[in-house]
């Protein structure tokens, strides 16, 4: 009996870990990257999740695979290109504008909800994200492992758990009565530079990827105290000093201009949404090396719930006052010469639809290239990760998609995905 036990975990652990098979794609053309025109017929050769080569068809090489037997998928119909990265989204949550779901769901829902935003946000192309902010320690984590596993289908996750935010502020708990509210408190509220630097080591104890900061208000909490700065110049300081001490780098969520520069200049690494951005704020970004991530998709989301009896009042009334301004934050920050990498806050509006930013991106003024730039090259960069994922390259995750036409004429192709893999795994 204990044999046969033995046998039967290590059949599961087995079926719960699939390896990615070796196989060959036969591609109708190739965009490498975004600064490439597309190639021609291509067979890309795919090894333990990785891009092992390139070939022309009829190639030696690829005889000799194809002699071994190896998988083959046909995409000679098809764009082959890297898989699309999205550095700002939530896979726990699903739009809602009511924020008393937080008192009644509990934090394995949330993470079941993941699972089901993973598999969803990678059949539309994208194999990489950067998750900033769940309501659960540990369901983006947890999410994280599986995906890389492969026992649930879905995107690499890089995760920032909870967010930090001020007492009472955009990204705390608020709304509700003050037992309630405090039964509910995250724990990763602070106060002061001492504090705030705790809660970041905190985050990075519990597994935290990158540090998620509400460095400003924001829209969609129970509050109304404005969209400018939350945090201290010091309180900021100290919890990009201390991200960085531990080797991680900081998102912060940013509406007004004041707000965006005080983070700029405390040295966060992306200023999320951007809504106000100015000269000055966008100055203090470029000497910092500041990203911008404009969620563009997020802001089409609020102002399409409006007068719909969706939000609260108080909610409604701050989407009407930023809604005059973010349709002009692509072209503020073109003005301006900050650099932007992609990301949507998907959560906000429903999961699968992320591709949508990319034609509001080029109606903002950027190029077809440059939008997908910014979610391949562009968002690797800011992961750092920029020679492992964005590239269709030897040594590369085979992290593919494949669509009907060129991306680099009309990016508005990467909004119908046709087939995905990632880390070598086809999603179906």
């Amino acid at each position: 009996m204990r044999s046969l036990c033995a046998s039967a975990v290590s059949a599961l652990a087995l079926m719960a870990t699939p390896a990615a098979a070796d196989t060959l794609i036969y591609a109708g053309s190739v965009i490498t990257d975004a600064d490439s025109e597309p190639t021609g017929p291509k067979v890309i050769v795919v090894v333990d999740g990785k891009i092992q080569s390139i070939y022309e068809p009829g190639a030696a090489p690829v005889a000799e695979w194809e002699a071994r037997g190896t998988e083959r998928i046909d995409l000679s119909d098809k764009t082959v290109l890297p898989g699309l990265i999205d550095l700002h989204v939530h896979l726990s949550g699903d739009p809602s504008g009511e924020f008393w779901r937080a008192a009644t769901t509990p934090p394995e829902y949330s993470t079941l909800i993941a699972a089901k935003n993973a598999r969803i946000t990678a059949l539309a192309g994208f194999t990489t994200v950067r998750d900033l902010g769940s309501r659960t320690d540990q369901a983006t984590q947890s999410l994280r492992r599986a995906t890389a596993e492969g026992i649930v289908p879905g995107p690499r996750v890089v995760a920032a758990g909870r967010t930090i935010s001020i007492v009472g502020g955009h990204g705390d708990v608020s709304g509700f009565t003050r037992n309630v509210n405090e039964q509910l408190a995250s724990g990763f509220a602070c106060t002061g530079p001492v504090e705030c630097a705790q809660k970041v080591r905190q985050a990075s104890q519990y597994g935290a990827d990158v540090i998620k900061i509400t460095a400003t208000g924001g829209v969609l909490s129970q509050q109304g105290r404005g969209l400018e700065a939350h945090f201290s110049n010091a309180e900021m300081v100290s919890i990009v000093e201390t991200a960085q001490s531990l080797g991680l780098n900081v998102a912060a969520h940013a509406h007004g201009a004041r707000g965006i520069e005080d983070a700029a200049r405390a040295g966060v690494q992306t200023i999320e949404h951007g809504t106000y951005i100015d000269e000055d704020a966008a100055r203090a970004m470029k000497d910092s090396g500041t990203y911008l991530v404009p969620t563009l998709m997020a802001f089409q989301g609020i102002k399409g719930g409006l007068g719909n009896g969706i939000y609260t009042p108080i909610v409604e009334e701050k989407i009407r006052v930023v809604a005059a301004y973010a349709d002009s934050i692509i072209e503020r920050a073109i003005e301006y010469g900050v650099p932007i990498a992609f990301g949507t806050d998907a959560g906000v509006f429903p999961h699968g639809e992320n591709a949508g930013e990319f034609a509001l991106m080029v109606k903002g003024g950027m190029s077809n290239q440059q939008a997908l730039a910014s979610a391949t090259t562009v968002a690797a960069g800011v992961l750092g990760m920029e020679d492992e994922i964005g590239q269709i390259k030897a040594g590369f995750s085979a992290d593919i998609i494949a669509v009907d036409g060129n991306p680099l004429a009309d990016v508005t192709v990467l909004e119908d995905v046709d087939f995905v893999m990632v880390r070598g795994r086809v999603i179906e």
